[in-house]
């Protein structure tokens, strides 16, 4: 890993921790429950230009390696690189076969690798986790050589609204993630340098029996609640019955909807 390498910057915010620790305690059980991150990358690869040919690729918040294994499948001649901020998807991934040659443990907004070494950067539902997306996409640039292209998804403002606005008729407290808005997203690529390729958003709705189904599968992705402001401690059975009623309201003949808003953007680096 040495060619990689560069020293890496001290001091992640505790927050980043937090994540780090619940999505590392998810490793087990998060290709279980996965399907609307699989349909995302699958739909972000599918958006890469036709011309890509990458000698080295960067999975860029790598989790179990799903997607490492997709890369290696897809550009069998190159050298691929999985970096996760959650060391415990790191290991899960080690365990599978195939996949990225390299697995790095790092943050995307200071990543350990040197400048110009990748001609991928592919990050599928992973930035969004991320205090500063113009830190990540400095980072992208740096790391890129030139006519690279960085491809990822995140998600927005308007996901999970439905739980969001169910949780609000409750008490009020912050229970659900926030996102950036779209228009961070156009503004912070168009700051870049950049070259947009893609960037759009689009809506996909997920249907569930109940509300403990949709909270369970959170979970079981690591992605419940992280916010600073969150309430402490177990919910209480008054406040979970609460929030079962006030999601009826939202129920269709599907069940009960649940909307992700996603951010596809696929980026390349000017040619020096």
């Amino acid at each position: 890993m040495t060619d990689l390498s560069r020293p890496t910057l001290p001091g992640s915010l505790p927050d980043k921790r937090q994540v780090a620790a619940s999505f590392s305690r998810a490793a087990a059980s998060y290709d279980s429950v996965a399907a609307l991150q699989r349909a995302v990358g699958i739909s972000l690869l599918e958006q890469l230009p036709g011309d890509l040919a990458p000698q080295r690729w960067l999975d860029l918040g790598s989790g179990t390696g799903h997607f490492s294994r997709v890369l290696d499948e897809r550009f069998d001649q190159a050298c691929g690189v999985a970096l996760d901020i959650a060391e415990g998807m790191l290991h899960h991934a080690r365990n599978r076969r195939g996949g990225a040659r390299y697995h790095v443990a790092g943050d995307a907004e200071r990543l350990p690798l040197r400048a110009a070494c990748v001609d991928l950067v592919f990050s599928s539902l992973a930035v969004q986790w991320c205090d500063q997306l113009a830190a990540v996409l400095d980072e992208a640039q740096r790391v890129l050589r030139p006519g690279g292209v960085l491809a990822f998804s995140s998600l927005c403002v308007g996901t999970l609204d439905e739980l969001r606005a169910s949780w609000q008729a409750v008490d009020g407290l912050v229970h659900v993630n926030r996102f950036r808005r779209f228009e961070d997203y156009q503004r912070l690529c168009a700051a870049s340098g950049l070259q947009t390729l893609v960037l759009r958003r689009e809506a996909q709705v997920l249907y569930y029996p109940d509300v403990r189904s949709l909270t369970h599968e959170l979970k079981a992705l690591g992605a419940h609640n992280l916010n600073p402001g969150r309430p402490a401690g177990l919910t209480g059975r008054a406040r979970m019955l609460g929030l079962m009623q006030a999601y009826e309201a939202f129920r269709q003949p599907q069940g009960l909807p649940a909307t992700y808003q996603v951010v596809y953007g696929v980026l390349r680096k000017p040619q020096a």
